[in-house]
């Protein structure tokens, strides 16, 4: 799975060498979840800036200019769409908001067909989010909402406008926003924030919940404005059959568990300790489900977790 990650320093209390102190670290711990590429996007004179490269966070250098107050990250775990190409990369910026997204989306060629959409040269299928609301030409609650509605899959979005309001939209997959009292930091999961925390010698004040269904506006002045969508449950995966999942209508609702998963990992050729590894670390087993589609993904993020873990019993001992 990939990571969102930003700042929205909303009392202007923080300098622009803090801001890309904070971004460095933010988007390091990040890396837990993607290190296929980077990118950043802010305002400068009422025009959205997208900076984003096919590198892992580490090996990106953060030059936010003075004045900026909102920047929104994300770092990539590849689902569709070679890294390579720097277009298949989020952010997307158009003309009046950037978007990112965490999560996999599962109907985005459908809806390429149905709506109809125009063609583009980007091959993710989180770019469906941006297209679907470009064609309703306004970004307000209303039209996230339409948006959120349309997709099937797992997301969170944000999506940035020219005014530095940051939108979050969330569905089942996790976030956390936490409150500096004059700055907000938010990422994926709170684990991500509280390694942050530690590094940077910070605590929050608050943490700001945001719900499946969720649409939260955090506006120039850090207020808060909610609304909601609503969450479609037809997409949800039922048990593994081959190389497909199907859904069982007699389970209207699917009982996710830890030896679910456990068993589902066996049937394909996934170790128990890989998803014990991701429990652990406060991943969902939404997020874990559709990982035991790409294994090759998930060996490479235990892997990243198991080398990170190592690190710091290694600087805790020493």
């Amino acid at each position: 799975m990939c990571s969102l990650f930003g700042i929205i320093d909303y009392r202007g209390m923080l300098t622009a060498r803090e801001k890309n102190r904070i971004l460095s670290v933010l988007a390091r711990e990040c890396e837990v979840r993607g290190t296929d590429a980077t990118g950043i996007a802010y305002n400068v004179g009422n025009r959205i800036h997208v900076y984003k490269r096919p590198v892992a966070a580490r090996k990106m250098h953060f030059h936010v200019p003075n004045g900026v107050r909102v920047i929104m990250g994300h770092t990539r775990m590849t689902t569709q769409g070679s890294a390579r190409r720097n277009c298949n990369n989020h952010p997307w910026a158009t003309r009046d908001f950037a978007l990112a997204h965490n999560g996999i989306l599962q109907n985005d060629i459908f809806l390429r067909e149905s709506e109809p959409l125009p063609p583009t040269h980007i091959e993710t299928d989180s770019y469906v989010a941006v297209q679907l609301l470009e064609q309703q030409k306004a970004l307000n609650f209303q039209t996230i909402r339409t948006m959120a509605e349309k997709v099937q899959g797992s997301f969170v979005f944000t999506i940035l406008d020219r005014q530095d309001n940051l939108y979050f939209v969330r569905g089942d997959n996790p976030l956390a926003i936490f409150d500096y009292g004059g700055f907000y930091l938010y990422a994926s999961t709170d684990q991500i924030l509280d390694l942050t925390e530690q590094r940077l010698g910070l605590c929050h004040r608050d943490e700001i919940p945001v719900s499946e269904g969720d649409i939260l506006c955090i506006k120039s002045d850090g207020t808060c404005h909610f609304s909601r969508f609503q969450v479609q449950d037809s997409w949800r995966y039922g048990w593994p059959y081959g190389h497909a999942w199907y859904w069982d209508e007699s389970e209207p609702t699917f009982p996710y568990s830890e030896n679910y998963l456990l068993d589902a990992a066996r049937s394909m050729g996934v170790s128990s300790d890989d998803v014990q590894t991701l429990i652990g670390y406060g991943y969902s087993a939404d997020e874990i489900e559709e990982l035991l589609y790409y294994p090759h993904l998930l060996h490479d993020l235990v892997s990243e977790i198991r080398c990170d873990q190592n690190r710091r019993e290694v600087s805790a001992w020493a």
